[in-house]
């Protein structure tokens, strides 16, 4: 059986599966049904200066009968006393001292509050501490949150202060809403944190009520820009934490995975690309806390089969395997088939392949059905065809080559050829 326990930066947890700094994580109560439930750790709700949070807080997008593919949340940072956080973490860590307590910090930005609020924190005995970076809304108007990692450079000099106090691991949270996670992330490695985590939350609008013409969600007759996460950013999350793994000053540092992780096959993904814990929020938000249980079968199982017995043998295998547009195999070529013993002729692919894409699938109309093939050679293999089937391997996209060697971009434009030459 595989050893599915995680060990990130010394901190040690049952499991990869903690759960995000977010309302799930703001009280006792919360975080001991989680550890109960099987988490492997906690980070805890960010604790900082105190705020009053608004009603309503929450809003969502929702897709083909999928209730909340995107959450989008206006909450600040945990609005309950802090020396009532600090008891309760202290307690929680009391009765589960194997699972990891990472508790989330945003401090004034002076660096003796942040060595203030570091060392009330690590009075309680937690494992580390995740700087957020990333608040979307609010706190920006104080100089807090994505306007520190909106700036490498502010956030260089705040990773430098928390570094002179802390003596537990810190890891620093970086936001999505730049062009590159990386230059940030690179301050933050450079300035001496021991480890990143990402993405934090979108900004986003989901939805306007269109009674009443104010976006989602409604706060007497006012609505802000929110916080997206959930389903819908998990692309975007693989893409910024490949970024990450990809650059050799990021590289260095081990990184938390964020953004969408809803079963394990997402968590997967996530490690597969360079993440060696893995954090959730909407989908425990959605689906309650015992959804780590299946997590947790369903990556045992697969590293069962693949032969892994460590999470640490898989951690990072996919990114060599990203590469520049520009290096890609012209000559590999892939086409469509369609098995018509599968087919239930619902004419989708054709659609879509006349309206969308390059008019390479034959309609004949017959009785009691009409049939569709392929048109091998004007079949481009885009995939579109195969992605619109509702029927799981009725398309398969079969290798082929149109020349005999690996060729790239740069090689095929050295060499001169026409565009229908290669």
């Amino acid at each position: 059986m595989a050893d599915i326990s995680a060990n990130f930066l010394g901190i040690k947890s049952p499991n990869p599966f903690w759960l995000a700094s977010a309302p799930p994580t703001d009280k006792k109560i919360n975080v001991l049904r989680a550890f109960e439930a099987g988490w492997g750790g906690v980070v805890w709700k960010t604790l900082g200066s105190q705020v009053k949070n608004v009603s309503s807080r929450y809003s969502a997008v929702n897709y083909n009968g999928s209730k909340v593919m995107g959450f989008n949340n206006i909450e600040l940072i945990s609005d309950r006393p802090l020396e009532l956080n600090l008891r309760e973490i202290k307690e929680c860590i009391k009765l589960f001292p194997d699972r990891a307590m990472i508790v989330s910090l945003m401090a004034d930005n002076t660096r003796e509050k942040w060595h203030e609020l570091i060392a009330q924190v690590e009075d309680t005995g937690a494992h580390g501490l995740e700087l957020n970076f990333g608040c979307p809304h609010g706190m920006t108007e104080r100089g807090m949150g994505a306007v520190v990692g909106q700036d490498p450079e502010i956030a260089r000099l705040v990773v430098e202060w928390v570094m002179e106090k802390a003596t537990i691991p810190v890891i620093t949270k970086l936001t999505p809403n730049v062009h590159s996670v990386v230059p940030t992330g690179k301050a933050s490695v450079e300035a001496g944190t021991n480890a990143l985590s990402l993405i934090n939350t979108i900004q986003s609008v989901t939805g306007i009520d269109l009674d009443t013409y104010v976006p989602n969600p409604y706060v007497a007759g006012k609505s802000v820009f929110g916080g997206y996460c959930g389903p819908a950013v998990k692309p975007i999350a693989l893409k910024m934490l490949a970024t990450i793994s990809q650059d050799p000053t990021t590289s260095k540092v081990p990184v938390s995975g964020i953004g969408g992780v809803s079963t394990w096959k997402d968590a997967v993904e996530f490690m597969l690309l360079g993440a060696t814990t893995v954090q959730v929020c909407t989908a425990a938000m959605k689906h309650g806390f015992r959804i780590v249980e299946d997590m947790c079968e369903g990556l045992n199982n697969w590293m069962d089969e693949k032969g892994f017995k460590t999470i640490n043998d898989f951690i990072g295998k996919s990114v060599p395997h990203l590469t520049h547009w520009e290096e890609l195999d012209i000559n590999y070529h892939i086409v469509a088939n369609i098995d018509q013993n599968k087919c239930i002729h619902c004419g989708l692919c054709y659609i879509a392949c006349e309206d969308g894409s390059h008019q390479s699938i034959n309609l004949q109309y017959g009785k009691p059905y009409n049939t569709y093939t392929i048109k091998e050679e004007e079949c481009v293999g885009c995939n579109l065809c195969k992605l619109i089937c509702p029927v799981d391997d009725c398309i398969t996209m079969v290798e082929q080559r149109k020349g005999p060697d690996y060729l790239n971009w740069k090689e095929f434009q050295a060499r001169g050829l026409p565009l229908n030459d290669h």
